[in-house]
């Protein structure tokens, strides 16, 4: 209990004297997690729709083997993306191995199929009543599709906070293909497991606490964004 309440005025202590490696670290994480999610739910929106809006054979097994890679550990994704990018892999002649991208490609592998499958999962919950009247109503696929997913953005932003969240708390991958390397792939996650086992626990609760506070005052700021939208 001791070792939590000195983590806390650590954390507290770090913020008010921004310390410039907290404050760097802090802000790579934010770009690295948040870009891996914009990117992907960019991907996913329009894919979803077309497996939604779209009957084809093996559409059911499709989706089930979405939902499967729900929980896929993060070092297995690691090991495929450090394997792809080593320098004997495929893409290893593109040098991205053990850099801030190749954690994006990393990330963006992982929260894919958690967006993808909320977002079908969102899109599915919406009446089909919606989408044959605009249809009826003259409207064009496009457009009908865009309605649906008007009615369904708050399923939609719930996904995509989802995926947010397992982009910015994995670890495995981004040290794997980051290499926790200072001041250029070291994140929050990466420096908490660095200094546990180093044996500096105060500092590894005050960091944990830190992204936690992130994690939270960015998602109460998106929540209050979806309430003006309403």
């Amino acid at each position: 209990m001791l070792a939590i309440w000195q983590g806390f005025l650590k954390a507290i202590e770090l913020i008010i004297t921004l310390n410039p490696e907290v404050l760097e670290i802090t802000a790579r994480t934010l770009v690295i997690s948040i870009s891996s999610t914009v990117i992907a739910t960019l991907m996913c929106l329009p894919l979803g729709s077309l497996i939604h809006f779209n009957n084809f054979h093996g559409k059911r097994t499709l989706i089930n083997l979405v939902q499967t890679f729900y929980s896929v550990p993060t070092v297995a994704v690691g090991l495929i993306v450090f394997l792809i990018f080593s320098r004997s892999g495929p893409l290893g002649f593109m040098e991205l191995l053990f850099t801030p991208q190749v954690m994006v490609i990393g990330q963006i592998i992982l929260i894919f199929p958690v967006i993808l499958g909320l977002v079908i999962a969102a899109l599915t919950g919406v009446d089909p009543a919606a989408y044959e009247t605009a249809i009826a109503m003259g409207a064009s696929q496009f457009q009908a599709t865009t309605i649906v997913i008007r009615e369904a953005r708050y399923a939609i932003y719930s996904a995509v906070i989802l995926g947010f969240g397992r982009a910015i708390s994995e670890v495995g991958l981004a040290l794997m293909v980051g290499g926790n390397i200072r001041g250029y792939t070291r994140v929050m996650t990466t420096a908490i497991s660095l200094e546990t086992s180093k044996g500096d626990i105060i500092l590894s609760i005050a960091l944990g606490l830190i992204l936690i506070s992130l994690a939270l005052i960015i998602n109460f700021s998106l929540s209050r964004l979806q309430q003006r939208w309403r």
